[in-house]
């Protein structure tokens, strides 16, 4: 689901509410495959602005588990897409879920980097207001300077994720 138009909105506590709806379907849908189902992203960040869009991380206990997982997941619609290039994440889209928010869905093994990257980022924004601020700040002017190009948006704020990423010891 590649973004066409980029919106960045304030922070919404219902976010957060929209995280359990679509938790709660998966979980009840995995089991105990599932050792945890994190929120992950801008949108577990509270007070910071955001694409609305929930970012969701399902943790697996390893690779023996996903055929189950991926199985699982494509009876409620999810399809499987790989990993896009990022390793350590597989990544499922959907088609039909008007009872949810949008949502990226990625499986993660319990030990994987990019699942380790995305929980450290996302605890030091939840630590550090002065973070979130300056963040959102970026994040609002790219949307603005760029809201028909996602990889423009994206490029714009990569130094202030840097920054971000050396303060949280991710470089």
């Amino acid at each position: 689901m590649k973004t066409a138009k980029v919106t960045v909105v304030p922070y919404d506590p219902k976010w957060k509410t929209d995280f359990e709806k679509i938790r709660a379907e998966i979980a009840h849908t995995l089991g105990d495959l599932a050792i945890a189902i994190e929120h992950v992203g801008s949108t577990a960040v509270e007070g910071l602005s955001a694409k609305p869009c929930i970012d969701i991380d399902v943790v697996i206990r390893d690779g023996s588990v996903f055929a189950a997982v991926k199985d699982a997941l494509a009876g409620i619609e999810y399809i499987h897409e790989g990993d896009l290039g990022i390793p350590g994440r597989e990544a499922f889209a959907y088609s039909d879920k008007p009872h949810l928010q949008k949502h990226h869905l990625y499986v993660c093994p319990a030990g994987s980097e990019e699942l380790h990257r995305h929980i450290t980022f996302r605890d030091h924004l939840r630590r550090s207001p002065e973070a979130v601020r300056e963040y959102s700040e970026i994040k609002e002017k790219a949307a603005h300077l760029f809201p028909e190009d996602i990889d423009a948006y994206m490029k714009y704020k990569a130094p202030c994720i840097q920054k971000l990423y050396k303060l949280c010891g991710l470089l």
